[in-house]
């Protein structure tokens, strides 16, 4: 599931698009002004990052263009009352992606975020496969040869992340640091705890863990 740093300063309209894009199966870290929104970028790594233009403490157009200046390359969509032509190239010049104009639709919302993700190559397949295991990321469905394999919100997302990358090797941090978000327990315990778990539920029992400990370096996923 992709990853989004969602920052507006309207509590409702925050709640309700925090609500929506979770039924849509997103990962959903929250912040209501500039500043913690720089803290956030500077700490996590996110897929998408849906940015309010008028926020208190730093703006939305400062917070993306000290993104960019960080080096970071996340998809950006501003929300705005907004609508000219010359506000619109003033945030594609600080390195916005895509633009909505309050009022809006949820499904607009979703329809945009699935193009960027689409566009940054981080959208998934519909199913991810390795050997006998088959992912659902949209139904949050995990299953060996049609039996169903239940597995709790950040187990899900361990594994999907897990079998988007292939063979990559993760550190423990890196791991913490894209795939939970910062209300979550985070520790080096809590990485090796979810793995074990996993591990329990995904391997075949005289067969090689689908999940390699690199020694030293961290994790990586091999089907």
């Amino acid at each position: 599931m992709a990853k989004v740093l969602l920052v507006e300063d309207d509590r409702n309209l925050l709640n309700t698009i925090s609500t929506w894009l979770k039924m849509e199966s997103y990962l959903v870290e929250t912040a209501e002004n500039g500043d913690d929104a720089v803290d956030l970028l500077r700490a996590y790594s996110y897929d998408v990052i849906i940015l309010d233009i008028e926020l208190p403490r730093l703006s939305g157009l400062e917070v993306c263009k000290q993104f960019r200046a960080m080096g970071g390359s996340s998809a950006v969509l501003m929300l705005t009352n907004k609508s000219t032509i010359v506000d619109k190239e003033t945030g594609f010049g600080v390195g916005a992606d895509d633009y909505l104009t309050k009022p809006f639709h949820l499904k607009e919302l979703s329809a945009r975020l699935k193009a960027l993700l689409r566009r940054s190559q981080t959208l998934l397949p519909d199913v991810l496969r390795a050997g006998t295991l088959e992912l659902d990321p949209r139904s949050r469905k995990l299953s060996r040869e049609g039996n169903e394999i239940h597995l709790p919100k950040m187990e899900f997302a361990l594994l999907e992340f897990f079998m988007r990358y292939p063979g990559q090797v993760f550190s423990g941090e890196a791991l913490l640091e894209r795939v939970w978000t910062s209300e979550s327990e985070r520790s080096s315990d809590t990485i090796r705890s979810c793995i074990k778990k996993l591990r329990n539920k995904i391997d075949v029992d005289g067969e090689p863990s689908l999940i390699k400990n690199v020694h030293g370096v961290g994790y990586k996923f091999e089907s």
